[in-house]
C-alpha cells in the first residue's frame, strides 16, 4: 500500500542513529506514522520539523505496518515560528494536541484544512498584534477540535434564561453558555467566556487568553484526554504557563470547580 499527499508534521523523534519516526496528519488518511530514513540527519532534519507542511509519500506492504516515508517541504511553518516565543508555543501546542487527540487512521478532512490554515499563519504577524491574533486563533481552533471530536460547546444561548446576548460564562459540567444574569449565585463556579469566542473581530487581552486556555483546557482534559488516561500535552501546558506570565494576564486565584461543585450547575 502506498499514498502521496500533503501532510502536516505533528512530531518527529530519533529512531536509531539518524532515522526519524514521524507522525503525519493528512486530509485523506488522518494521522499516519512512518519511518524517515536519515530524517534526523543534517539534510533531513529541517524538513521533518513539527508544524511543517510536506509533500509526503508513505509506503508499506500492509496498511497496519509501519510505513517508510519520504517527502519534501511545501511550507516551512516551523522556521517562521522560531522568531517569537508565543508563535513557537502556539505551533508546538497545536501539533502536540492534534497528535495526542486524534486516533491513527481516522479521517478528519475539515480539521486538517483548519489546522493547515492556522499553522500557515503562525509567525506572519508583527509584534504583539500578530501574537494576539495567533493565540485567539489557536483557541478558536481548539473549539473546532472539540466539535469535530464530538464534544462541541453550546455558545448559542444562555442555558438558564435562553437569552442570546451578554453570554459571559460556560458551565464546566454541560459546556453550555450562561449569561451574566443567569449565572446568579453560581458565577464563581462557572468558567469565564472571553468575548473573542463570539466576536471574531476581537482578539482579546492576556487576561482573556488565560481565561480561554482555562476554558478549552478544561474540556480537552475531561472529554478528550481523560478517557484516554492522558494528561494535557506538555506543549499545551507550557503555552498556558507562557500566557499566564504575560503582563495583564489573570492571576492563579481562580480554581477549577470540583466534580461535586459542578453537580447542580446549569
Amino acid at each position: 500500500m502506498n499514498w502521496e499527499a500533503p501532510a502536516l508534521v505533528l512530531s518527529a523523534s530519533l529512531f536509531g542513529e539518524a532515522n526519524a519516526l514521524v507522525h503525519l496528519f493528512t486530509s485523506d488518511h488522518g494521522v499516519a506514522h512512518g519511518l524517515v530514513r536519515g530524517g534526523m540527519g543534517r539534510r533531513g532534519a529541517a524538513t521533518w520539523q513539527a508544524g511543517n507542511l510536506v509533500q509526503a509519500r508513505w509506503n508499506a506492504r500492509l496498511p497496519e505496518q509501519l510505513g517508510t516515508v519520504s517527502g519534501e517541504t511545501i511550507q516551512a511553518n516551523a522556521a517562521r515560528a522560531f522568531g517569537s516565543r508565543i508563535s513557537l508555543a502556539c505551533l508546538s501546542s497545536i501539533c502536540a494536541v492534534t497528535d495526542a487527540a486524534l486516533p491513527e487512521g481516522e479521517v478528519y478532512s475539515g480539521l486538517f484544512d483548519d489546522t493547515e490554515r492556522v499553522l500557515s499563519r503562525i509567525g506572519t504577524g508583527v509584534g504583539i498584534h500578530g501574537e494576539a491574533a495567533e493565540i485567539a486563533t489557536l483557541l478558536r481552533w481548539e473549539m473546532v477540535l472539540l466539535q469535530d471530536l464530538g464534544f462541541a460547546l453550546d455558545l448559542s444561548a444562555c442555558a438558564v434564561t435562553g437569552v442570546r446576548n451578554d453570554l459571559t460564562y460556560v458551565s464546566p459540567r454541560t459546556g453550555r453558555a450562561v449569561s451574566r444574569q443567569g449565572a446568579g449565585i453560581w458565577a464563581s463556579r462557572l468558567l469565564p467566556l472571553p468575548d473573542f469566542f463570539l466576536n471574531f473581530e476581537d482578539n482579546g487581552t492576556p487576561s482573556d487568553w488565560s481565561a480561554g486556555l482555562r476554558l478549552t483546557g478544561h474540556f480537552l482534559a475531561r472529554d478528550v484526554f481523560g478517557p484516554l488516561h492522558r494528561p494535557l500535552p506538555a506543549a499545551r501546558v507550557r503555552l498556558a504557563d507562557i500566557v499566564q506570565s504575560l503582563p495583564g494576564s489573570m492571576t492563579e486565584g481562580d480554581q477549577m470547580p470540583s466534580g461535586k461543585e459542578c453537580g447542580d450547575l446549569p
